[in-house]
C-alpha cells in the first residue's frame, strides 16, 4: 500500500510539475544573451553603443510594443515586426555621455506581449572629464 501512495505521489507531483512547466512557456518569452553592458571609462562627449541580442523563447510571435530610456542621452532602436517563436531580434541602443559625469547606469525598458511584460537591459559607464590639452 506505501509503495502505491508513493506511485500516486509521485505521478501527480510529475503531472503538476509537467504542467507548470508547460505554463512557463506558454505565449511569447524574450530571453536575452546579456542585459547590460559595461563600458568602463569613458571621456565626457563620447557616444557608446550596443546591441542586445534576444530570442524568442517561447511558442507565439513576440510583439515589442515600446522601448523607453531613463534619459534624453539614451535612444534604443528595436524591430517592429513581430518575432516568430525561435527566431532573434536585436536592440540597438546608443549612449551620449556629453554633459554626464561620474558612474552612469542607462536603464531601457522592453515593453511587450512577453510571459514578462516588461525586460529591462543597461548600459553602464564611467564618465571622466575631457583632458584639457
Amino acid at each position: 500500500m506505501k509503495r502505491l501512495v508513493t506511485l500516486v505521489l509521485a505521478m501527480v507531483v510529475g503531472a503538476g510539475f509537467a504542467m507548470a512547466q508547460e505554463k512557463a512557456v506558454d505565449g511569447p518569452v524574450i530571453t536575452f544573451e546579456e542585459s547590460s553592458k559595461d563600458f568602463g571609462d569613458i571621456t565626457q562627449g563620447d557616444k557608446v553603443e550596443n546591441v542586445f541580442k534576444f530570442e524568442n523563447t517561447g511558442n507565439a510571435p513576440l510583439i515589442i510594443s515600446n522601448v523607453a530610456a531613463t534619459c534624453g542621452c539614451t535612444v534604443p532602436s528595436w524591430p517592429k515586426e513581430p518575432i516568430a517563436p525561435g527566431k532573434k531580434g536585436e536592440i540597438k541602443v546608443s549612449f551620449n555621455s556629453a554633459g554626464k559625469m561620474g558612474k552612469q547606469n542607462s536603464v531601457v525598458r522592453i515593453y511587450s506581449n512577453a510571459s514578462e511584460p516588461i525586460e529591462k537591459v543597461s548600459m553602464i559607464s564611467n564618465v571622466l572629464p575631457k583632458s584639457s590639452r
